[in-house]
């Protein structure tokens, strides 16, 4: 201990006079290359946005490789993308090195005469760093460009995919999955996936690059004091993480609470008018100032710790750079020496500091390529989507129903049409009536080959269903629903998705057949009226009569209509029952209907219920049954 006292005492005195100039630079450097910014972004425990826990299992991995098949066709390229990776790695490692040569050498001795690469004058390692730095914007220009060209391709192809897969997937996907979670899948999880692949991963091998070159280079320098900069580092890390964890607790807690009273926010707007209905004012504002006000002080209480955290950080960080200098100028002699072993130290600390915060959110986008590639794996329908269905007739409209039983994938305990059998002659219209649940829409939905039956066959013209290629088969029918929902669109394009090859002729001539033309000429744009986001512009009868205009410009072989004219005002009802009486003139319809009136000139009138066919007949033949379950239903109805 002596002898290294005496040792501090002799070199010191003469690194502080003779070389002043060479530690205020050196101070300048160290503040350029010390992470400040860190330190407000550990208080959160985070860098950007939030990071979450991702809880990964074998089947993630498994799925992350099947993700790699999208980044195939583009590897080549992606791998020129890493040498020059690799390339600006290594000058941004080599600059410590430079830099400590510049702040050991003594400007008093620098010779008249000097060459390029000379490491004794200060001019000659400016040379060489006034050519690789250039060499570095070349190097990080092609690595960003060349990674985001394979970025985005890949997401492209891969968001193509799952929106292919989504379209074509089956009905009873939709039915065990929510919508909001799917298009978040598409969006918000490819978005981590891009970051990952354009800047974290390249971060990632940089940094990781930097730990081991710089480890093995300063224990080049000196094992002693490595192994006190090992020692101390990692000291000052956990404390801080400690300390970041309990803050990033309250900041969750806070997120939390801002978003409580955000959906409070949102609940008072979209019920606004029930709100002025009931005088609600006052009671909203209160619950809306409470969760505010609990916002704010849960904000403060972080505010609070955060300072703290702050303060205590770089407090224990400086201290911790202090001791190692004080350290090192005692095990090391030489200041070049010295100079590059506290660069490439804070450098070390930089890297270290930040791979935790890149291995979480590789995690993470591994986690997101899960739930993509769950999409993208699905199960679909056979649908050729090379080209555009054809529209030309294939069936002329008889259909058999061949004792069919069918329950809905998600509620398999519940029979929903238990061995029913219908027989539809070509031409005729056949209305299916009975209580709610009965089976009804279930039928239009099996014509239409939406869910795959249970039990017994669907033919069209004897020839079973499964036969047709599944878009053929619905390029054939036209479905008008009983709620109608509209794409953002104009109104003529909103017509013709049923037809995108038809004239503004045929448009319009739709359009007044289904009594929609009046009020379409009534808008200043009229054909090119935007409809709004699902059809929100118009009014619900509107609505009805475009979707209706939409189906009578297909020109359908079969016309399925589930309450076609329930959202119609009387009038209405009666311009657009008779166009629809025109259509459905010798073209096979199936009409579902509460309104028993819209269904008394049906060729059949089909009474379900609990899925099984009670009654079947005319309206007149139906009505003289006795304690008959459609002349109770008409009078009930009717009374």
């Amino acid at each position: 201990m002596r002898e290294c006292k005496d040792t501090r005492k002799s070199y010191l005195p003469k690194l502080q006079i003779k070389k002043k100039q060479n530690y205020d630079t050196f101070l300048s450097v160290l503040l350029v290359f010390l992470p400040s910014s860190k330190i407000s972004e550990m208080a959160l425990g985070r860098r950007k946005g939030k990071r979450e826990k991702v809880n990964l299992t074998k089947a993630s991995y498994e799925q992350a490789k099947n993700f790699l098949s999208f980044l195939k066709p583009y590897s080549g390229i992606y791998f020129i993308g890493f040498i020059f990776l690799f390339l600006s790695s290594a000058v941004s490692i080599s600059l410590p090195y430079f830099l400590g040569e510049i702040l050991g050498v003594d400007r008093k001795d620098i010779p008249e005469e000097w060459t390029v690469g000379d490491m004794d004058n200060i001019y000659g390692i400016l040379i060489i760093i006034a050519i690789i730095l250039p060499l570095q914007a070349v190097f990080s220009f092609f690595r960003i460009y060349i990674f985001s060209y394979v970025t985005q391709n890949t997401l492209k192809d891969i968001r193509q995919k799952a929106f292919e897969k989504l379209i074509t997937a089956p009905l009873s996907y939709f039915d065990s999955s929510k919508t909001g979670e799917t298009v978040s899948k598409i969006a918000n999880d490819t978005e981590q996936i891009q970051e990952v692949l354009t800047t974290t991963l390249a971060e990632f091998i940089r940094q990781t690059l930097v730990v081991v070159v710089g480890i093995a280079f300063i224990f080049t320098l000196s094992w002693k004091l490595s192994l006190i900069m090992l020692a101390v580092i990692p000291i000052a890390a956990i404390t801080a993480m400690i300390f970041g964890k309990f803050i990033k607790k309250l900041s969750k807690e806070t997120q939390d609470k801002t978003a409580k009273s955000n959906h409070i926010l949102e609940e008072a707007l979209v019920g606004i008018k029930s709100l002025k209905a009931y005088t609600s004012e006052f009671t909203e504002l209160k619950k809306y100032s409470n969760a505010v006000g609990s916002v704010k002080e849960l904000a403060l209480k972080t505010a609070l710790w955060r300072g703290l955290f702050v303060g205590f950080i770089l407090t224990i960080m400086l201290g911790a750079i202090v001791f190692i200098i004080w350290m090192g100028i005692e095990l090391i002699e030489d200041k070049t020496e010295f100079f590059k072993f506290i660069l490439y130290t804070v450098m070390l600390g930089t890297s270290i500091g930040s791979l935790p915060d890149q291995y979480a959110k590789i995690q993470k986008a591994i986690g997101a390529t899960e739930s993509v590639m769950d999409i993208i794996q699905h199960d679909t329908e056979e649908i050729d989507l090379s080209k555009p269905t054809a529209t030309q007739k294939i069936f002329e409209g008889n259909i058999d129903l061949k004792d069919i039983s069918f329950s809905y994938p998600s509620r398999k305990e519940i029979k929903i049409i238990q061995h029913l059998s219908l027989s539809i002659k070509a031409g005729e219209q056949i209305a299916l009536v009975g209580s709610s649940g009965s089976g009804k829409s279930t039928i239009a939905s099996l014509l239409l080959h939406f869910y795959k039956l249970d039990g017994g066959t669907i033919e069209f013209d004897g020839k079973p269903s499964t036969d047709f290629a599944v878009n053929e088969l619905r390029s054939q029918m036209a479905f008008v629903p009983q709620e109608v929902i509209l794409l953002g669109g104009t109104i003529e394009e909103n017509i013709k998705y049923g037809k995108p090859n038809a004239s503004n002729e045929e448009v319009r001539a739709a359009a007044e057949k289904a009594n929609a033309l009046t009020f379409i000429e009534e808008f200043p744009d009229k054909f090119d009226t935007i409809v709004g986001d699902r059809g929100i512009q118009l009014s619900g009868g509107q609505r009805q009569r475009i979707a209706i205009a939409r189906a009578i410009l297909k020109d359908p072989v079969v016309l399925i209509m589930d309450e076609a004219t329930s959202a119609l005002d009387t009038e209405s009802e009666h311009a657009v029952q008779d166009a629809l009486n025109k259509l459905m003139k010798n073209r096979t319809s199936l009409i579902i209907a509460h309104r028993l009136s819209t269904i008394k000139n049906a060729n059949s009138i089909i009474v379900l219920d609990k899925g099984r066919i009670v009654e079947e007949g005319t309206h007149e033949e139906l009505l003289e049954k006795v304690d008959g379950a459609y002349k109770k239903l008409n009078n009930l109805q009717f009374t």
